[in-house]
């Protein structure tokens, strides 16, 4: 990766790097992990599909910074909406008021939503979105006479966000521990990873397990099923075909609402507006965010069917939920213009075009032993990494550390590519770059990813059969 000449960031009270250590407290992260001898990456600038470091060093952005930055970085164009909006109206709240972003964006949300999905309720982000839809599953079933439903049906491994009403749908033994007892209600089923099925179990199996569990559990006490268009913790699991056509008859069946969590897989994530459009299938709520803003600001919304509003649109019913920041009109002017990106520059359309050359790449890494697995959907792709291709076995959690945080986290930064080592399940290497990224960033993302991987290869005495 090429590098610049920039100077170091310091400051009149020391260096960043002092600064952070000192004061700043970064999400999911190991503070202790970082000293002196172990620097902190700080992020300084922007630009497509590439950012530098306070060094002035140059990386490709593979993981669009969390699944967000769709548009890719830099674009001031999308800034200065949000500059322009706030010399207007800097804020004004949804509470029992409106203002023209804020109407305008859910008008433009709605049309590119699927079938009836025409009412929009905006958050500050994804994790509210989903405890929005959790909250509003519940209120809803106790408007229609159904006020023992409360339970929520989700995935193993299945990350839903880390809000105490999220984390009780979170598949994540480790992210829900140290909170628990949770918000109650939270129920899982096996996820749709169709390397490593249970065993018993076939694919066309999996929706089953849902009414199974709706079942157990009792259908008079069940409000939602919540699941993502393509699953993100465990490393991109695809649905089985007809997935999602089950699940939707399963629900209509036992009148629970199906949520589609696509705080991930919207805005052109799998090369279409929403992940279910991708596949097809029909769902009462829709939660998103990330891409809605291409992260230039932070926003979220649940987006619901006409028939699961129609209880609170008559008499003295409301939602009786909200948040300060939800629809600010900046952010929303920042989404307006983050959409006309979108729309005015095709990147649906590139991602359609490229999505094949994304998984050539990685397909071709097949022939590195350690390379188990290779799968996703649009720009959204994962490689499993295995201790013996053959027999599938995976590395134990004390080889996960080794190898993921010992190795392939910092090698492949130091070598200039940011994506994610990941092993929330088994150890997984994802990819998510921007949706304006082509065949020179793929070539760009394989020359590094194939060194590190043979080297990594080597280091955990992987070998071919």
């Amino acid at each position: 990766m090429s590098t610049t000449t920039e100077s170091p960031v310091d400051t009149a009270t020391g260096s960043l790097q002092e600064q952070a250590r000192r004061h700043l407290w970064m999400h999911f992260t190991r503070m202790g992990a970082y000293s002196e001898a172990h620097e902190i990456p700080i992020i300084v600038k922007g630009d497509g599909c590439y950012v530098w470091d306070e060094h002035g060093k140059r990386y490709l952005d593979g993981l669009s910074a969390l699944f967000c930055v769709n548009i890719g970085h830099g674009r001031a164009d999308v800034v200065q909406a949000g500059a322009d909006q706030a010399k207007e109206l800097g804020y004004f709240s949804n509470w029992s008021y409106a203002h023209p972003r804020a109407i305008e964006l859910a008008t433009r949300v709605a049309a590119f939503a699927p079938g009836d999905l025409n009412r929009v309720f905006f958050t500050s982000g994804g994790g509210e979105a989903v405890d929005s839809a959790l909250k509003l599953a519940r209120q809803y079933h106790k408007l229609t006479g159904k006020p023992t439903k409360y339970k929520v049906i989700a995935r193993e491994i299945a990350y839903h966000g880390t809000t105490m009403g999220a984390l009780s749908a979170t598949g994540i033994t480790s992210l829900r521990q140290p909170f628990e007892p949770l918000t109650p209600g939270g129920c899982h089923v096996p996820n749709t990873n169709l390397y490593r099925l249970p065993q018993g179990l076939q694919a066309s199996d999996l929706a089953d397990k849902i009414a199974e569990r709706i079942e157990f559990e009792g259908p008079d006490t069940v409000a939602a099923v919540i699941l993502e268009p393509v699953q993100n913790a465990g490393g991109c699991f695809t649905p089985p075909e007809g997935y999602f056509e089950r699940v939707r008859e399963i629900c209509d069946e036992y009148d629970v609402l199906f949520i589609s969590d696509e705080v991930i897989c919207s805005w052109g994530r799998l090369g279409e507006w929403f992940g279910a459009q991708r596949y097809g299938y029909q769902p009462d709520i829709i939660t998103t965010a990330k891409g809605l803003t291409s992260a230039y600001a932070p926003m979220g919304a649940v987006i619901v069917s006409d028939r699961v509003a129609e209880p609170f649109m008559s008499g003295t019913n409301n939602f009786t939920h909200g948040f300060t920041f939800g629809g600010h009109p900046v952010c929303a002017a920042i989404a307006m213009a983050n959409l006309d990106v979108f729309e005015n520059e095709q990147l649906l359309d590139n991602v359609r075009r490229n999505e094949h050359n994304l998984r050539s790449m990685m397909e071709s890494l097949r022939d590195l032993p350690i390379v188990g697995d290779v799968r996703g959907a649009g720009y959204f792709q994962a490689i499993e990494l295995v201790k013996d291709r053959e027999t599938k076995e995976s590395f134990s959690d004390e080889e996960s550390e080794t190898l993921l945080r010992g190795f392939l986290s910092s090698e492949l930064y130091r070598r200039g590519l940011i994506c994610r080592a990941d092993d929330r399940g088994d150890p997984v290497i994802q990819l998510s770059p921007p949706l304006i990224a082509g065949p020179e960033q793929f070539a760009e993302i394989e020359s590094v990813l194939r060194p590190v991987l043979e080297e990594a290869g080597e280091r955990m005495q992987v070998h071919h059969a």
